[in-house]
């Protein structure tokens, strides 16, 4: 298995596992698969700067994702450089979960995010996947809060 960054030749593929998991875990069952593969990967273009991507690949097939959506943050005196990092749409496919494709996965994004100096990283997880991100130090944080329009 390898784990990479994405290019843009990629987006079809991240594309293909974006839909299959919509498909397979929240029963999406629309008709529109060719429509949203190249609105995806007009998206991901127009977003490279701030959306990065990472494959699992085996033999040649690419079989997890994962995004890092980096972010300008107001600047301080002090720090007249920041930014955050939010993980998103981490997928792998359902064959090769608990295989540790998720985990080198996720090892990639953080080192990014190292590299990038980013002040702190947050996730949105699943209540199955809480525990993936707790191996690897993320924690609850109460003073993170969340608003939605009603």
């Amino acid at each position: 298995m390898t784990v990479r960054s994405g290019t843009a030749a990629d987006a079809a593929a991240l594309a293909g596992l974006r839909w299959r998991r919509v498909t397979e875990e929240r029963g999406y069952t629309g008709t529109d698969r060719a429509d949203f593969l190249a609105m995806f990967a007009d998206w991901a273009a127009e977003h490279s700067s701030s959306h990065l991507s990472f494959l699992a690949e085996v033999d040649n097939e690419v079989v997890g994702m994962a995004w890092l959506m980096v972010a300008d943050r107001v600047p301080t005196p002090v720090r007249r450089h920041r930014r955050s990092g939010d993980v998103q749409s981490v997928y792998v496919v359902p064959e090769l979960r608990d295989a540790g494709v998720g985990a080198i996965l996720l090892e990639a994004v953080l080192a990014e995010a190292a590299k990038l100096e980013l002040e702190q990283v947050t996730v949105h997880s699943t209540e199955r996947a809480i525990p993936f991100y707790q191996r690897v130090g993320f924690q609850h944080d109460q003073r993170w809060l969340r608003w939605q329009p009603e």
